[in-house]
């Protein structure tokens, strides 16, 4: 795995991929890497006006679906307007954003970075399942590590709202789900990964951005540890491609205490490697949501 590029990326010509928040960062990349490569992009986007900018820098096959992560009726008729799929990448997010709501009242962090992806995952396991070697790979974050979920109150209505603990329970939840996935669907493998310190726009929103202090701080910071948004993909572009990357792993750079580098297995913490929560988490989940997933 060692020094692992795009260009070991295989021939993906006949497989389709949707990548969530496809229309920038990450997603962007991923999405003109992955159709570079011959596979047919879904880029899931809540704006399609956004999306259809953004699929003019993608070039190859690729097609706008409007996606809405925050609102559950959105994820569903997204998810029935999609056929044939061999990979979900689990992209988009928020972070750090001040306390707000989704469409359908979950705190929004934990709504849209994990709700929204598990509901999406789920709706499209019936076309995964149907596609040899299909795979699913979800974003998670650093900030997994002061992650803690709060199965009594995860949408945070009887506690003091903390921006970055709901970030990190979001964050902590995506490995949760995913280790949960493999273990409950082996047709179909599933992979977390993390982009370690990566420049894109995730900031823009955070509760502190309007802070002119904060900013320059940040800034300098971002400079000084940050990567490109071309090696900051690389984790998940291995997790979604590459022959050796394993189910229930999570992947991320390998320098820097996974701040920057190329892809190697990542860290998890004591509370994203227990099954007993990941389990518990996937209740919660199929009760939150009124899912349940199509599985044996």
């Amino acid at each position: 795995m060692s020094h692992w590029t795009e260009a070991d990326i295989p021939d993906q010509t006949g497989r389709t991929a949707l990548v969530t928040g496809a229309n920038s960062g990450l997603g962007l990349r991923t999405a003109q890497v992955l159709a570079a490569k011959g596979a047919h992009v879904i880029m899931a986007c809540r704006s399609a006006e956004r999306g259809e900018a953004a699929r003019l820098k993608v070039g190859g096959s690729a097609e706008v679906l409007q996606l809405d992560l925050a609102d559950l009726s959105s994820v569903r008729t997204a998810a029935e307007k999609v056929g044939t799929l061999d990979l979900l990448i689990n992209n988009a997010g928020i972070m750090a954003v001040p306390y707000g709501k989704t469409a359908d009242g979950f705190e929004r962090q934990f709504g849209t970075n994990h709700l929204g992806h598990a509901a999406l995952t789920w709706l499209l396991l019936p076309a995964l399942r149907q596609r040899p070697g299909a795979r699913v790979v979800t974003v998670s974050s650093l900030a997994h590590q002061y992650g803690h979920i709060d199965f009594d109150d995860p949408n945070w209505e009887h506690r003091s709202y903390s921006y970055r603990g709901s970030y990190g329970q979001s964050k902590l939840a995506n490995i949760l789900f995913a280790r949960e996935l493999e273990r409950r669907c082996p047709e179909v493998t599933s992979i977390a990964a993390h982009p370690g310190v990566t420049a894109t726009e995730l900031t823009n929103n955070m509760a502190d951005a309007h802070n002119s202090l904060f900013l320059r701080i940040g800034g300098r910071i971002s400079h000084l540890f940050s990567q490109s948004v071309e090696m900051g993909a690389l984790p998940q572009l291995y997790a979604a491609t590459s022959p050796d990357a394993r189910g229930g792993e999570y992947y991320g750079p390998d320098r820097f205490n996974g701040y920057r580098g190329h892809p190697a297995k990542a860290r998890m913490t004591s509370e994203a490697r227990d099954d007993l929560a990941a389990n518990r988490l996937w209740e919660l989940t199929i009760k939150l949501t009124g899912i349940t997933p199509d599985l044996p």
